[in-house]
Parts: C-alpha cells; sequence; structure tokens
C-alpha cells in the first residue's frame, strides 16, 4: 500500500516535493478498517475527524424524510472524507463502505498545521474540493436535465475512472461494484429503469456485461451518450505558489 494515497492523488496534477509527501503522509499514520456495509460516519453526528481513503470503495449519501436515500458521491483510494468537519461539528451526510475498505483517520488539528508548513498544499486542496464541487454540479444537472440513460451511462464512467486511481491495471473491464438499487439512488431511477437502461446501452453496443463486469466497447460514444467531463482532466494549476 503506498505511504500517502492522497499524495498519490494530487501527484496525478502536480509533482509534489519530498517535504509535501511527507507531510502528506503524516495524515495517513493511523488505519481504520471496515467491512463492506460498515458506517463510517452517520450525519449529525459530532465528529473532529477526516479521513484518507487508502483501500476499497464508499460512498457518501443523505436520508431524506420520505426515508428514501440520495446517493452523493462514490469514493475511490486517495479521496478525502467528510472535508465538510473543516467547517462543521457535526457530520452533514452519511458515509458507508461499498467494499471492504480501508481508511486513515486524522484530526482536523493535523491539517492546520499543514496548511501552516506547506502553502501550496493548501492551495491544492481548494484545487481538489473545487473538482469535488463540479462533479456534485455534474450530478445535480444530470439528475435534472439529462435521460435516464445518460445518468446511467455517467455512472459506468465514473466508476471505472475512480477505480483507476487504486489499480492502474484497469482498462476496458472492470467489477461494478454497486447494486442496482444503489445506482438507481444515485441516478433517481428506480431498479427496474436501471436494468432496462443497462440493457439499452447493451443493445447499442456501448457496454457489455460478463463474470460481473462491465466493459466499455465505445468510450467516445459513452462519453457523448453521458454528457461526461473527466473534472480531474487538464486543471489550471499556473497560479500555485512554489512549493516550500
Amino acid at each position: 500500500m503506498p505511504a500517502s494515497s492522497f499524495a498519490d492523488r494530487l501527484s496525478d496534477m502536480i509533482d509534489l516535493s519530498p517535504a509535501e509527501r511527507a507531510a502528506l503522509e503524516g495524515l495517513e499514520e493511523r488505519e481504520r478498517h471496515l467491512k463492506r456495509g460498515a458506517i463510517l460516519l452517520r450525519e449529525n453526528d459530532p465528529t473532529n475527524e477526516m479521513f484518507v481513503l487508502r483501500r476499497g470503495a464508499m460512498m457518501s449519501y443523505v436520508l431524506l424524510d420520505n426515508g428514501s436515500r440520495q446517493i452523493l458521491r462514490f469514493l475511490f483510494p486517495g479521496d478525502m472524507l467528510a472535508t465538510s468537519s473543516l467547517v462543521y461539528h457535526d457530520a452533514q451526510e452519511n458515509i458507508a463502505a461499498l467494499t471492504d475498505c480501508t481508511v486513515s483517520p486524522f484530526e482536523k488539528t493535523a491539517l492546520s498545521r499543514l496548511v501552516v508548513s506547506h502553502p501550496r498544499l493548501a492551495a491544492l486542496l481548494i484545487v481538489y474540493n473545487q473538482i469535488e464541487r463540479m462533479m456534485l454540479t455534474d450530478r445535480l444537472a444530470a439528475l435534472g436535465r439529462t435521460s435516464a440513460k445518460a445518468r446511467v451511462a455517467a455512472i459506468i464512467l465514473e466508476m471505472r475512472n475512480g477505480q483507476r486511481f487504486g489499480n492502474r491495471s484497469i482498462g476496458d473491464s472492470f467489477p461494478l461494484g454497486l447494486t442496482q438499487e444503489e445506482i438507481g439512488d444515485a441516478t433517481g431511477l428506480t431498479s427496474v429503469h436501471v436494468n432496462r437502461m443497462f440493457r439499452q446501452l447493451e443493445n447499442e453496443r456501448l457496454i457489455a456485461r460478463r463474470n460481473g463486469h462491465v466493459i466499455v466497447l465505445d468510450e467516445p460514444a459513452l462519453i457523448r451518450c453521458a454528457n461526461f467531463a473527466d473534472r480531474y482532466e487538464n486543471p489550471d494549476l499556473s497560479w500555485l505558489p512554489p512549493a516550500r
């Protein structure tokens, strides 16, 4: 397992200095293991911790007054979790394990020390959170304005791209790792409608399914269908301060 999963995530955008990487490694000195289905955080519970996801996949979601669940994000190795604890005393979302997971917990005071000592890392945290905000904006726009097929296609691409952060060998074939109910809770569709959209994508030869894996057959067409934008591609980092 790498010394710092979050450093590896940021290194996809910029070359980190040895001092910056060492500072990020300090956030991941402890580990906590969770089984699939375990709840890491519950909405409205007090929390003073943040986390880096080191292994596995998780989801963040909120429970609505009618008892339904809205999945906000799928989370992958290198993601920083519970960043809202920087602003609020209580958790603002539920975070649960989609697979067996390993996370590294750290107190937000540790992040305070990192920000003071490494201004460029502080700026990269702003970049990271703005990328996260744009991904949530894409999800909101999809729920309100795109077709059911486009929403399911976007989930397929999101899961494929997210898993690549933890496993660079993943190509066009990958385990989806989601139930139809979970996809429905992310897209606002019923399980029956999700299954119908998968069949439609298969009939149009955009994807195939085999032994629990999804195979992307025509990536350009799938991207067009989903109106998908990879928000980690080509960020403007020209304004960043120099590394210390």
